[in-house]
């Protein structure tokens, strides 16, 4: 066998900056090294684990004089579950480094003319903001190093939590979560304790068995409640038991469903879920609008900071009740029904056929009557006969995936020459790619980052693109 080359230590290195994925980075000689959980500022010793022609990555062993701006995390399992890689770092900082993120992304691969780019509109809420949490259940419990180094020998290796990153079949058991309202962490533990002391088996991800599996929670800003318990085994007895514990113990839940996946992986798009209590779903509400949130339904997860973002869209658009407005990557419609009063049509399109009937839920509920929705891959509806037939819009609102938008996508716009665009992307990058595209006919007038996610390094961007005067 080849012997694995040593990887060198490096003492007192110095880390200078943030890098993509809510890294640092600092330099070895002429190579950039990126290190996980590292703050610019930090001194430490480094231990190198992978040495590529252009970078390494490391991670480090010993914190020898830490930096400046670094803060004490909040949450107990900092640095081992993988979420909230920038709890260590200061609001203020985290918000200067996104806009940074934003910047940098437009004016390296986009290379337009801009305007200045608005300061980074931060979340009012940088704890307790998530509306939405999925847990794992698993019998493989990922023992931290502390817990190894204990000597203790762990009996009980079931878990309730997050995957480790790069272990598909290791859960860290989450004692404490302050990404959401506590009640997800009274409801986590209850059901990971009943079920333990019950004797009721967890998911084996290897071996595919196992009576709990996964579990949803969902808290609306209108104090509504959503609990969805998947089950990788068709047992009734204990299924039923298991429910009606958790109706018995919370009977303020507004939603109690369940889902039996007997599939090799964890997604339940589509699978039945099983009403045992309540509604079938919850209500978001914004400026008098209620929007129902079901089991699969799509919604911004920061309730609070997505009003502040469709604010922003609506601004942007500038509508004065006479457009007709394409909405792409409508999902469940939320932005074109929170645009609807100020247009005169809105037509949204989506790829996922349940979304879309989310969205005509919506504008149904809230009395909206101007809104079309339709189903279909976005450059296989929108098409220069689609425009033909309903018309060329005045504003096109985008919020595409994290991949941004389909090159045929850009040119149908781009041949309907509507007069504005207002391009929401969670991704800066593939938001600054597809600006470079759009140059041909578009000038970036306007850019606002906001920020959605605290303590991560995720950023949103809206643009506003006027069509140029030729």
């Amino acid at each position: 066998m080849r012997k694995k080359k040593l990887l060198p230590l490096l003492e007192s290195f110095e880390i200078t900056g943030v890098a993509a994925e809510g890294k640092a980075l600092g330099r070895w000689n002429d190579l950039v090294v990126f290190v996980p959980y590292g703050a610019p500022g930090d001194i430490v010793d480094l231990q190198i684990d992978r040495k590529k022609h252009s970078y390494c990555e490391g991670h480090i062993v010993r914190l020898v004089k830490p930096s400046p701006l670094r803060v004490e995390p909040v949450c107990e399992h900092f640095g081992v579950c993988g979420g909230c890689k920038w709890q260590h770092l200061p609001y203020e900082a985290q918000l200067r480094y996104k806009q940074q993120q934003v910047v940098d992304a437009l004016e390296r691969i986009a290379k337009v003319e801009l305007p200045p780019v608005n300061p980074i509109m931060g979340s009012a809420l940088t704890l307790r903001y998530r509306n939405k949490m999925e847990y794992t259940f698993s019998n493989k419990c990922w023992l931290t190093r502390e817990q190894l180094d204990s000597g203790n020998e762990f009996t009980d290796r079931n878990a309730t939590g997050f995957h480790i990153p790069g272990s598909f079949d290791k859960v860290l058991d989450i004692k404490n979560c302050h990404l959401q309202d506590e009640i997800g962490d009274e409801l986590r533990l209850f059901v990971r304790n009943y079920s333990v002391e019950r004797g009721y088996s967890f998911y084996d991800a290897r071996a595919h068995t196992g009576l709990l599996r996964t579990m949803m929670i969902r808290t609306a800003s209108t104090g509504q409640l959503m609990v969805v318990i998947v089950f990788g085994e068709n047992d009734p007895a204990a299924i039923n038991d298991v429910m009606a514990a958790v109706g018995e113990r919370f009977p303020g839940l507004t939603s109690l469903m369940y889902i039996i996946n007997l599939k090799l992986n964890d997604s339940f798009g589509d699978q039945e879920v099983v009403l045992y209590r309540g509604r079938d779903y919850i209500e978001e509400e914004m400026e008098g609008l209620r929007f129902r949130v079901g089991p699969k339904s799509f919604y911004q997860t920061n309730s609070r900071q997505a009003y502040e973002l469709y604010k922003v869209a609506r601004h942007m658009a500038d509508l004065t009740g006479n457009e007709l407005v394409y909405d792409l990557y409508t999902g469940t419609g939320t932005i074109a029904n929170f645009i609807a009063r100020r247009a005169r049509r809105v037509i949204g399109i989506e790829y996922v056929p349940e979304a879309i009937d989310d969205a005509k839920l919506n504008s149904r509920v809230n009395g909206i009557d101007n809104t079309l929705f339709i189903a279909g891959d976005m450059k296989d509806v929108l098409t220069d006969d689609f425009v033909a037939e309903h018309g060329r819009p005045d504003v096109v609102i985008v919020d595409p995936p994290r991949a941004g938008m389909h090159e045929d996508v850009v040119r149908v716009i781009l041949n309907a020459a509507p007069r504005r665009i207002v391009y929401v992307s969670c991704n800066p990058a593939t938001q600054a790619r597809d600006v470079a595209m759009l140059d041909e006919k578009y000038r970036v007038t306007a850019i606002q980052p906001v920020d959605m996610f605290p303590h991560t390094h995720h950023v949103e961007n809206v643009l506003r693109l006027d069509l140029r005067d030729f």
